[in-house]
């Protein structure tokens, strides 16, 4: 059975004891950070390795936005713009299309197959920095155009998108790693303006929600309220594998099994847990349980769509995207 997780690891390379414990605990898929990335030829073998861990082609994660948000990095990667500041090109549709597949031939090369981005939050006066110039625009329209183009780039070249933070984190003036935001916009303000964004992307395969408790709607964060997930599914449209957020944040209370329980219970499909901390992750497995019917339904839709990859002359795109970037200044 497919445990309805997605883990995290210690080091650069997979523990023996890492191993066994995958083998048994079957995560649905596992997800990199900074401290499992080296070299192309580490990751490379480190993603392998996770997938005979399991048995099966498991998806594997990372978080590459560009700017702050980026695991892989110079000097064997190429160094990227903050979204934000990218957006305020001209074509911005065609550069964030450029950038993504792009991008996604780089993750590609190392068996990286999902990439948690883009951010369809939009950026306001009251964004908190750590968010703010992830996003990519200033109102609803904007970031759904330029999201959207990121997505379809990555799906391009067979890197699922996980559109997030759903349904919306840029109104949160604390940082959910630290702290559960609060935001008292009206629920008029926030389904006209926020959720809006992410509307025109009800369609992407996967989803990431935001930890983020709307008043107007519930007391319970956004990641553990059925009302959201309800709104999530019901008002938005979204029909893709719904994943939460990472369950170490603070943002969330209780135990990590109590965490993921609660996640579970509120209709999010799989629970995401990063630190690669051993006896949380044995908690996240446990409170999460494994995939329901519809939960296995939305994934297989979602890995196949992994595998729509077209081929294309990277350098090419690469001298395009150079083009727009240097007609823009940068």
């Amino acid at each position: 059975m497919t445990s309805a997780t997605i883990l995290g690891l210690s080091g650069l390379t997979l523990t023996e004891t890492e191993r066994a414990f995958f083998r048994e605990a079957q995560p649905w898929g596992f997800i990199l950070f900074a401290r499992n990335i080296d070299t192309p030829d580490q990751v490379l073998r480190l993603t392998s390795d996770l997938r005979e861990a399991v048995g099966r082609d498991a998806p594997v994660l990372i978080d590459q936005e560009g700017g702050r948000v980026q695991r892989m990095r110079a000097p064997h990667w190429r160094e990227w713009l903050p979204p934000l500041e990218q957006a305020a090109f001209p074509d911005p549709e065609r550069s964030f299309w450029l950038r993504a597949r792009i991008m996604a031939d780089e993750l590609r090369a190392v068996g990286v197959d999902s990439n948690c981005a883009p951010c369809c939050d939009i950026a306001g006066p009251q964004t908190h920095p750590f968010l703010r110039n992830r996003c990519m625009g200033e109102d609803a329209a904007t970031v759904a155009r330029n999201a959207r183009a990121s997505a379809m780039g990555f799906l391009a070249g067979g890197v699922l998108p996980v559109i997030k933070h759903i349904p919306g984190h840029g109104r949160a003036t604390a940082d959910s790693h630290k702290d559960l935001p609060l935001v008292e916009a009206c629920a008029e303000d926030l389904i006209a303006q926020d959720f809006a964004a992410f509307q025109p992307l009800h369609d992407m395969p996967m989803a990431m929600t935001a930890h983020i408790r709307f008043a107007a709607f519930d007391d319970a964060p956004a990641t553990q309220s059925p009302v959201m997930v309800d709104l999530i599914r019901q008002v938005i449209g979204f029909d893709g594998l719904l994943m939460s957020d990472d369950l170490s944040m603070q943002a969330l209370s209780g135990s990590i099994r109590q965490r993921a329980e609660a996640t579970m219970a509120a209709g999010c499909d799989i629970t995401l847990h990063c630190n690669g901390e051993r006896s949380e992750m044995e908690e996240a497995v446990v409170g999460a349980g494994t995939l329901s019917d519809a939960a296995k339904t939305r994934a297989a839709a979602a890995i196949a769509r992994r595998a729509m990859r077209e081929a294309v002359d990277i350098a090419v795109l690469e001298r395009e995207l150079a083009d727009l970037l240097q007609a823009s200044g940068v």
